[in-house]
């Protein structure tokens, strides 16, 4: 281990990328700054550009590791806190029902499906007795439009 380091700069890695990706989750980019730099310096020991000894092999990790976090911190970051806009299909979301009195966009009732008192609301005016469509759930409400006759 200790006369092989560019071997074990893979090996350590490697390692290291498989932790932060499978276990982790990329949630700490620590290790994969870390594990990237291995390699990197596993790589300029093989072609020569630094020397194979730990103090020249640990000051270039760190350098490297480094210049990795400064540059890559914030592009990753961004990404880690995308939210995703994916709304969820199911079953429950394409009820229909019959309006049981007038709905306008500044007002909203509530109804009763499954046991659970719903508040309903709509986009456009939508008068008593007409089928509606469940097209989009919050918490507590259920946005509705008109059924189409087609």
């Amino acid at each position: 281990m200790f006369n092989n380091i560019p071997q074990t700069l893979v090996i350590l890695g490697l390692l290291t990328l498989i932790i932060e990706v499978l276990i982790l989750g990329c949630s700490t980019f620590v290790l994969l700054f870390f594990g990237i730099a291995m390699l990197l310096t596993s790589g300029l020991i093989y072609m020569g550009m630094i020397e194979a000894n730990w103090i020249s092999t640990i000051l270039t990790l760190a350098i490297i590791t480094l210049a990795l976090a400064i540059v890559l911190w914030k592009p990753l970051k961004k990404l880690q806190n995308k939210p995703s806009k994916t709304d969820i299909k199911s079953d429950f979301a394409v009820i229909t029902f019959k309006l049981e009195k007038d709905l306008s966009p500044s007002e909203r009732y509530t109804f009763n499906y499954s046991g659970i008192q719903w508040q309903i609301k709509s986009e456009t005016q939508i008068e008593k007795g007409v089928m509606v469509e469940v097209i989009k759930k919050e918490v507590g409400v259920l946005w509705v439009k008109p059924v189409d006759k087609s």
